[in-house]
């Protein structure tokens, strides 16, 4: 597989799995870095754009899902949507850095457009929290090869 396939095949990986679809992208962070010699950085840099873009993903969903909430077929009830909000009132942006935590980060990222968090804290905030994951991954990964 060449290099350009690998990091499409990565960065597509995280974009779903940082979405609200279930992928579990750090298996293939890991698998590619006990496979392959391609650059560490490389690796981690290309699975760190694909989740953040996911959680963008999710948080332009939160800006436009609070018009739907009336409706019969919308998933979450108004006293489910109005918990979580008042939920992310409490902690703010701060409870960003926990985007990367399995089952709640990606809710989280959407309550985050639903809460109109300004997109330029909420990148900031999401890149960090799961660039330093995919970094721990790296790391063990690398260090048990």
């Amino acid at each position: 597989m060449t290099l350009l396939a690998t990091l499409a095949g990565l960065f597509m990986a995280a974009l779903i799995a940082g979405s609200i679809l279930p992928l579990q992208s750090e298996a293939v962070l890991a698998t590619l870095l006990a496979t392959t010699d391609y650059s560490v950085v490389l690796l981690v840099a290309t699975a760190s754009v694909g989740n953040v873009l996911g959680s963008v993903i999710n948080w332009l969903l939160g800006r436009g899902i609070e018009r739907f909430r009336d409706r019969r077929w919308f998933p979450v009830g108004s006293a489910m949507l109005e918990r979580a909000q008042g939920w992310y009132q409490r902690y703010g942006k701060w409870s960003l850095l926990m985007s990367w935590v399995p089952v709640i980060g990606d809710p989280l990222t959407m309550v985050a457009g639903v809460m109109r968090e300004p997109i330029g804290k909420f990148v900031l905030l999401v890149a960090l929290a799961k660039t330093a994951r995919y970094a721990a991954v790296a790391a063990l990964a690398t260090n048990m090869t």
